[in-house]
């Protein structure tokens, strides 16, 4: 699922990159580097959040064991981010027209990669009563208790928040406004999902036990957001 939403992600982008004057070569071009970034950073962030849970004893060769699960989307974003950036540099590409493109086509992703992290089993909720609560089989962490179907939140977030970063990309009065848009919607959607997850463990709770990891980096992206949105209007260089 997550090759399948790098595919519609990286689609979309190329097609809507023509109206911000950018090729549709030039991002499928910087494809593959924004996958060898993502997968970078996601599985580095990942490990660095539960070194001492699960790589302390016996890193190697457990650290490389991607094809077992064990990457976090922010640090995805930021390995893609980084490699896109330098790419970018180096082909001598406008970098905030192209994070314009593919903002909103990150957010299509996730709605692919959720989905995959719910036929996975992980990221999943706490326990609830509800009526669409879900019970994963035997053998899950969660099993036999009915829990949050907390990817499925993060999937329909994401896809609504697709249609209006689509949507704000035809009217941006800047570059960089919809990349912005997308850190500020992001970190209030994941802040808002995180209170239903049950999937951390005790040591990873933080504030009196009700903020996560990504609760706290989802406020440096916020605040990184804002920080675009408050400067690069003032930039001549990125006003349309």
């Amino acid at each position: 699922m997550t090759a399948l939403g790098f595919l519609a992600g990286l689609w979309t982008a190329s097609r809507r990159a023509r109206l911000g004057g950018i090729a549709p070569e030039q991002v499928l071009d910087l494809g593959l580097w924004l996958i060898v970034g993502g997968i970078l950073g996601a599985r580095a962030w990942y490990v660095m959040t539960f070194w001492r849970e699960q790589f302390a004893a016996d890193p190697f060769p457990e650290i490389f064991m991607i094809h077992h699960g064990g990457q976090v989307f922010y640090g995805g974003l930021l390995g893609a981010l980084v490699v896109g950036i330098i790419y970018c540099r180096w082909k001598r590409i406008p970098v905030w027209p192209m994070t314009d493109a593919l903002a909103p086509s990150i957010a299509l992703g996730s709605v692919f990669g959720r989905i995959g992290c719910l036929l996975n089993g992980c990221c999943y909720g706490r326990e609830c009563s509800l009526p669409w609560a879900i019970r994963f089989p035997y053998g899950h962490d969660s099993h036999p208790h009915p829990v949050h179907p907390t990817q499925v939140y993060d999937s329909l977030l994401n896809l609504i928040f697709y249609v209006g970063l689509a949507w704000l990309y035809r009217r941006k009065k800047f570059h960089g406004q919809v990349f912005a848009t997308y850190l500020i919607g992001y970190a209030i959607l994941r802040s808002t999902v995180e209170f239903f997850r049950g999937d951390y463990p005790p040591a990873q709770h933080y504030l009196g036990g009700w903020a996560t990891p990504a609760h706290l980096v989802s406020l440096f992206i916020l605040l990184a957001g804002a920080a675009l949105l408050w400067l690069l209007p003032r930039n001549p260089m990125q006003r349309r």
